[in-house]
């Protein structure tokens, strides 16, 4: 970190950062896809889609040639797809089959819709890959007035256990977990909870084992999900009898978060500090590193062009996905310079893990095309749209942070779910609390505010969506379900929409700890 801090303030940058900052996206692009045909084109996967052929559409004069060829040539993937004609292989130990090589590493992920894990792989490419971004977004820090003292700090990476679980000839984790036990020499002193700690696997140990070091360690950065921080701090500081974590952790300036939107968390979050932290958003997922916030105190992030992944955009909209969030056969897809701002999108990609034209689940929109700068605005099946409200997530998030700053209290935790209400519908939300409130005037506030924020909802509202029921409970209520489900920790989020049997059992749930729903 020491290093780093005198490469920031010689304002030192990376000639991939400098490249992508002097080069126009589509070009980029070009060049990624083409590294990744080349490389792949002897495995399996480009041989039955004859990469080589595809190879020869880039010299074509036409500017689109190869887009349109890769796109004729080679189908979209969900993950059901991509595992059952491809990555089952890998997970036999089979080399060559999407990529180069074997796979040594999977991610596991349930997403946030699914009841089973996904093994995504993670090769070594991918790994170097996400090393490098990381790296490119700590020198962003250039941008901000940080002083020296936090660049000699140790970082916390509070994430999976390294202590991966080995299955015949590969190991499964969290990706957080994959990528803590490949870190560089040079960043170990700084690394903490350090490699001890990180190896445990339960929660709860590892949270008490970090609290009671916490007075040795002097940290700087601390990195992980909002919620699962939020834990860990408010144990530190009742451990300790303290008022802020500063009381522990003076130089603590950075907070690096991902995976969800820390707005609705930020009010009970900053209450646990003296002074404000700066905020760095990641976009990293099990499928690879995207893309982080590189304008100071900016609400986006900017798609990194030219690390091992290639883009392609779907509209989100009724003509390329269900009521469900599953994507059609055959959907419309757009390159980088054909996408609009403002408009919503679901990601597809083909990466140096060898995901290819693979749909990850999140939908983004473009804040400026020119600099590719991004938001995360949800799930493709994380909205509620039972008759037409189009309720995505970025409205959940927004209105929830909205309300809570009108209320004065503090929401740790949302969900909401769809249902029949007679011959129509309803939305009810489970707003995870600890302070008092009326109900009443919560679920008043909510249904203005997303009336507000999203013109569709206000018509439904007058229309086939005819309730909105908002049950106040316990937020401990949340971390308890996640540990019941056996996602307590880590990179795990609690789902902003529940549908089918993760709605079921959110409700069973519920009965088993007799609790009394009052909104109707």
């Amino acid at each position: 970190m020491e290093i780093i801090g005198k490469l920031l303030k010689k304002g030192i940058r990376l000639r991939e950062s400098l490249e992508q900052d002097y080069s126009f996206p589509a070009d980029l692009q070009k060049m990624e896809l083409r590294k990744l045909l080349i490389q792949a084109r002897g495995t399996e996967f480009g041989q039955a889609y004859h990469f080589n052929e595809l190879l020869t559409s880039f010299k074509h004069k036409h500017s689109n040639h190869f887009y349109d060829e890769f796109k004729r040539n080679i189908p979209v993937h969900n993950y059901s797809s991509m595992y059952a004609n491809w990555w089952h292989k890998l997970m036999q130990g089979k080399p060559d089959v999407c990529w180069p090589g074997k796979v040594k590493y999977f991610a596991l992920s349930s997403g946030t819709s699914e009841s089973a894990s996904k093994h995504i792989p993670v090769t070594k490419d991918m790994i170097k890959s996400i090393q490098r971004t990381s790296i490119r977004q700590i020198l962003t820090l250039s941008k901000y007035n940080v002083s020296d003292e936090v660049f000699s700090a140790g970082i916390l990476m509070l994430g999976g256990s390294t202590q991966l679980q080995r299955n015949g000839s590969y190991f499964e984790g969290d990706l957080s977990g994959i990528t803590a036990g490949q870190i560089p020499f040079w960043f170990q002193h700084f690394y903490k909870p350090g490699k001890r700690i990180a190896k445990t696997r339960d929660w709860n140990e590892k949270i008490e084992e970090i609290t009671l070091k916490a007075k040795d360690w002097d940290i700087g950065i601390i990195s992980g999900v909002p919620a699962w921080l939020q834990i860990l701090m408010e144990r530190i500081i009742d451990h300790y009898k303290v008022k802020t974590i500063h009381d522990i952790w003076p130089n603590l300036t950075i907070f690096v978060h991902g995976g969800v939107s820390m707005d609705p968390y930020r009010k009970s979050f900053e209450k646990l500090l003296a002074k404000p932290l700066i905020y760095m958003e990641t976009y990293l997922a099990s499928e690879g590193f995207f893309g982080f916030q590189y304008i100071p105190f900016s609400k986006s992030m900017r798609l990194v062009l030219n690390n091992g992944i290639f883009y392609e955009f779907i509209p989100f909209n009724e003509t390329n996905f269900t009521a469900e969030g599953e994507m059609v056969d055959n959907p419309q897809t757009y390159k980088i310079d054909e996408v609009e701002e403002g408009k919503e999108y679901a990601l597809l990609i083909s990466t140096n893990s060898g995901s290819w034209r693979y749909l990850i689940g999140d939908t983004i929109k473009f804040v400026s095309k020119d600099d590719c700068e991004i938001m995360i605005t949800g799930r493709t099946k994380h909205f509620l749209s039972l008759c037409g409200e189009h309720l995505s997530m970025d409205n959940m998030n927004k209105a929830v942070e909205l309300v809570s700053d009108e209320l004065n209290i503090r929401v740790k935790e949302f969900t909401v779910t769809g249902e029949k209400y007679g011959s129509l519908f309803a939305h009810r939300w489970y707003i995870g609390i600890e302070d008092e409130t009326d109900p009443k005037l919560f679920k008043e506030r909510l249904d203005a505010r997303l009336k507000e924020i999203n013109d569709d909802y206000k018509v439904e509202r007058t229309a086939a969506l005819k309730e909105i029921f908002v049950e106040l409970i316990p937020s401990q209520l949340f971390y308890k379900w996640m540990k019941a489900q056996g996602k307590e920790g880590g990179q795990n989020k609690f789902p902003r929409v529940l549908k089918k049997e993760k709605l079921e059992s959110w409700k069973a749930f519920l009965v088993e700890e007799n609790v009394e729903l009052k909104g109707g």
